[in-house]
């Protein structure tokens, strides 16, 4: 009686104990719920959080700074059809919106031009003459015309008279803004006939390499 006694004893301790744990851990869990539950909620919201992420730190979209034109930029060769002389050709950027009065045609794209203009000339011009009869005519109608420059470069072309300056764009119909403007004027000559090839734009853009692509091209035909 005593050995089943103890028995008894120690199987009845071993239930308490059990019982004890048992109470013990579901209060830990209950207590715990909220906790259970904000961890899920971290857990979608970190993915949440990635798929955020992954979207706020996509590659962003080349952007060029203004008046840059693309390095991809196509150039088709133009020809003028009318006017007072028709006798040479020009590379000019392809899809650029034209316009064109009398010997004078002009292409556009947002910030930048190609303006074309055929004369007659009884001499070649020099870099003294481009000073003394130009650069006065364009100082009184280009805005804050500043910094001019003529000297003489090569082209495949041969010699040309090529004068820099800088100035104000026009007021922008819609914005009213106004653009300070680089300009590179080439005067080439052949036989009595001058073309003014001028390349303008903003004065931070880097256009180096398309204008000399256009100022290279120009050949007589």
């Amino acid at each position: 009686m005593v050995a089943r006694t103890r028995t008894y004893g120690v199987v009845g301790l071993a239930f308490v104990a059990a019982v004890t744990a048992g109470c013990s851990g579901t209060g830990s869990r209950s207590g715990s719920g909220p906790a259970s539950g904000s961890t899920t909620s971290p857990a979608g919201s970190s993915s949440g959080a990635a798929g955020g992420g992954g979207q706020n730190n996509a590659a962003p979209t080349e952007s060029n700074p203004p008046g840059d034109i693309p390095d991809n930029q196509a150039f088709v060769a133009y020809q003028p059809s009318g006017g007072s002389f028709a006798g040479f050709t020009v590379k000019v950027p392809e899809g650029w919106a034209r316009t064109g009065q009398g010997s004078t045609t002009v292409f556009t794209d947002k910030l930048n031009t190609v303006k074309i203009t055929a004369v007659s000339a009884a001499a070649a011009p020099t870099t003294g003459s481009v000073t003394s009869k130009v650069i006065p005519q364009l100082r009184s109608h280009v805005p804050k015309f500043a910094a001019p420059k003529a000297s003489e470069v090569t082209r495949h072309s041969g010699r040309v008279v090529l004068l820099t300056y800088q100035g104000d764009s026009a007021n922008d119909p819609v914005t009213g803004k106004v653009v300070r403007d680089a300009f590179e004027r080439y005067a080439f000559y052949r036989a009595g006939h001058e073309v003014d090839l001028t390349l303008s734009g903003p004065v931070k853009a880097d256009n180096v390499d398309p204008w000399r692509i256009v100022s290279d091209s120009f050949a007589w035909r």
